[in-house]
């Protein structure tokens, strides 16, 4: 077999193919909706680890760590950028969803009696932001894995 019959690694179908879904992550990362939405999300999620502290309810201890807990798990998962593919992207923001929904019932399923005004308000108004961030990136995922699909026939170039 000679050189010039072999295909070279750059038109390999596989390559072409990560390297589609790169770009892809690529743009749903660096475009402002993007940005916005991870930045959110960060602030977020910082604001859930510190509510505790910030609402003054750091004394129901199971609930100040609850919130810790979900804040930093929900900041690292939602500002670590976008994923380099489509199914880790949307896998993370899916999980942020679940915390955000967590978030919102934990003053009534954690044990002991946290179920105080201000935890309940402090954990539902944060639980639906988180929520909508989380749902807000997986849109901005599947958008993005749309309008790179169109392109999946044209050569990278």
């Amino acid at each position: 077999m000679t050189t010039s019959s072999r295909s070279t690694m750059e038109t390999h179908p596989d390559i072409l193919d990560m390297r589609r879904r790169h770009e892809m992550a690529e743009r749903a990362s660096t475009s402002s909706q993007g940005q916005a939405i991870e930045t959110l999300a960060l602030l977020t999620g910082l604001y859930l680890a510190a509510s505790p502290w910030i609402a003054g309810f750091n004394g129901l201890t199971t609930l100040a760590v609850n919130n810790l807990i979900l804040g930093i798990a929900y900041a690292v998962l939602m500002s670590g950028g976008f994923g380099r593919a489509y199914e880790r992207t949307h896998s993370m923001a899916w999980a942020c969803c679940a915390l955000g929904l967590w978030t919102i019932i934990s003053p009534w399923a954690v044990a002991g009696d946290v179920s105080t005004t201000r935890s309940i308000v402090n954990n539902v108004i944060v639980g639906v932001i988180a929520l909508l961030l989380g749902l807000a990136a997986s849109a901005a995922a599947r958008s993005a894995d749309k309008s790179s699909s169109g392109r999946r026939g044209m050569p990278a170039g």
